[in-house]
Order: C-alpha cells, then sequence, then structure tokens
C-alpha cells in the first residue's frame, strides 16, 4: 500500500498558510519533499513535520529550537530525550512570558494611575472653570 502524499497547496490550505511558507521551511531544511520535475510531493511525515513546526511557532519556539528537536527525534531509538528536551524548552518559555505578564501588569498600573491623574486633572479644570462663570 502506498503512502499518502500531498501536494504544496494541499499542505497550504490544509494548514492556512502560504505556499511560499511551506518553501521557507523547507529552504531551513526543515521540511524534506521529494522531487518529481519541478513537483513537490510531501510525505506523511512532512506534514507531521509542518503541523509541529505551526504549533511550535504559536508557543513561541524559535525555528532553532524547533531544529534541535527535529534532530534529537530522528537520532533517538526512543523519545524520550526529546521529551525531556521539549519539557526544557517548554519550562523556559512558560517562564519568559510569566516574567512578561508581571512586565504588562506593572505597565498596565501605571497607565490607570496616569489616566486617573489626567481625569482629576480635566476635572479639576472643569470645575474652576464653571466657578468662575
Amino acid at each position: 500500500m502506498a503512502e499518502q502524499t500531498y501536494s504544496i497547496t494541499e499542505l497550504a490550505q490544509e494548514f492556512d498558510v502560504t505556499t511560499r511558507t511551506i518553501r521557507f521551511y523547507e529552504d531551513q531544511q526543515l521540511l524534506e519533499p521529494l522531487r518529481a520535475g519541478q513537483r513537490r510531493i510531501y510525505s506523511r511525515r512532512d506534514r507531521v513535520r509542518l503541523m509541529l513546526i505551526l504549533r511550535g511557532k504559536r508557543i513561541g519556539l524559535s525555528l532553532q529550537e524547533i531544529r534541535e528537536l527535529f534532530a534529537l527525534y530522528d537520532a533517538a531509538s526512543d523519545d524520550a530525550p526529546q521529551l525531556h528536551e521539549f519539557i526544557r524548552i517548554l519550562q523556559r518559555k512558560e517562564q519568559q512570558l510569566q516574567e512578561q505578564m508581571e512586565d504588562i501588569k506593572v505597565v498596565l498600573s501605571e497607565i490607570s494611575q496616569l489616566r486617573h491623574q489626567c481625569e482629576k486633572t480635566l476635572d479639576k479644570r472643569g470645575a474652576d472653570a464653571r466657578q468662575s462663570t
């Protein structure tokens, strides 16, 4: 039974990305389609890798981190090393996002304080203007 294959257009439509994006990942050696003349033929493995690349990008992984995970997976006889590395990367991303959330909370608090100060100033000016008339 022949393995299912996909065209670049099929993958682009399925994952809602451009064919240019897929070719970029190919240029980065994250995907390795077969060639039939000018036509690219993507395997089930390429499809899964594209899905993982897009998921990795969505959670903030760099292409280098994704490449490292793929290399671990390709080299390992079991998936434990890849999973340990993925856990390490996810913990680092989680920590970065927690720090960003704290920074955002501080900035939001400062914005709120400034807005309240501006509103008080405007209220005071409005009251002063009403009193002088």
